[in-house]
């Protein structure tokens, strides 16, 4: 039995029309002066900031109490990341940009709703797919309306998709001598709304994060950990999005594989 809310209705509305007016339009079609470079290997493109810009103002409306904190908004003033201690909306309106810019997939948009720094509902969006992921915290996770349960990959060794990107080289050569013999390592496809639902769906069985900014992790996070995956810091502690500034999280398509690559990590 689908399970679509209206809000979820509303929200998909939303990200498909940004996609189609703004983001696939420009796909491998963007000019050199439509690209910046916010820092190191952190592009920012014209479609980030107006897909921010539409989305701000739409969900304002929606619910005009509520504040927005956009990855855009943050990038230009970093006072904005006091909104997340109270009700907000978290945007990424361009989910691996660096991807977008050479010309390749997979890109998407990711939405959250936080409260008291916790993530209560999420939404992450493919637009090559029109695949929506969506959550609301205690009602489980889904696709399209459709309850999923996040499936391990059923393989052995597991997979792990880690992200070196943030990692420095001694904590690379030290995570790969402790696990290289025990899983079989994949890139990441360097979008959070794609590497979550990989954990869900038998694609990839763990995941770990160095960075763990709230407009890539709290929407999935929430997603993946009502999916019944688990998803946390090393420590066991939860993911908050007002926390912003701690590294490290690992996400795993379910609790025994979470618990298993933290031992032997912690080795």
């Amino acid at each position: 039995m689908s399970q679509f809310s209206p809000l979820d209705a509303e929200i998909r509305d939303l990200l498909r029309f940004a996609a189609t007016r703004s983001m696939l339009p420009r796909f491998r079609a963007l000019s050199d002066d439509q690209i910046e470079m916010k820092g190191k290997d952190d592009p920012v493109t014209v479609v980030d900031r107006e897909v921010e810009e539409f989305l701000t103002e739409a969900l304002t409306r929606l619910a005009p109490d509520v504040e927005v904190v956009g990855e855009e908004a943050v990038a230009r003033d970093e006072s904005v990341l006091e909104k997340l201690n109270g009700p907000c909306w978290i945007i990424d309106p361009l989910d691996g940009t660096a991807n977008f810019t050479q010309g390749k997939e997979p890109f998407g948009i990711i939405i959250a709703l936080a409260d008291a720094g916790k993530a209560v509902a999420g939404w992450l969006y493919d637009p090559n797919k029109d695949r929506l992921c969506h959550t609301k915290a205690g009602e489980g996770a889904f696709i399209d309306g459709e309850r999923i349960t996040a499936q391990s990959t059923g393989e052995t060794p597991p997979v792990a998709a880690i992200s070196r990107i943030f990692m420095t080289q001694e904590q690379i050569t030290e995570t790969e001598a402790k696990l290289g013999g025990h899983y079989t390592f994949v890139d990441i496809p360097r979008c959070s709304a794609e590497q979550y639902p990989r954990l869900a769906l038998g694609v990839n069985d763990v995941s770990a994060f160095q960075r763990t900014l709230p407009w890539d992790h709290a929407a999935g996070a929430l997603w993946l950990n009502e999916a019944g995956g688990k998803v946390a810091r090393f420590d066991g502690s939860e993911y908050r999005v007002d926390d912003y500034g701690r590294t490290g999280l690992l996400g795993a398509a379910s609790p025994e594989l979470w618990d298993q690559y933290v031992a032997l990590r912690s080795d």
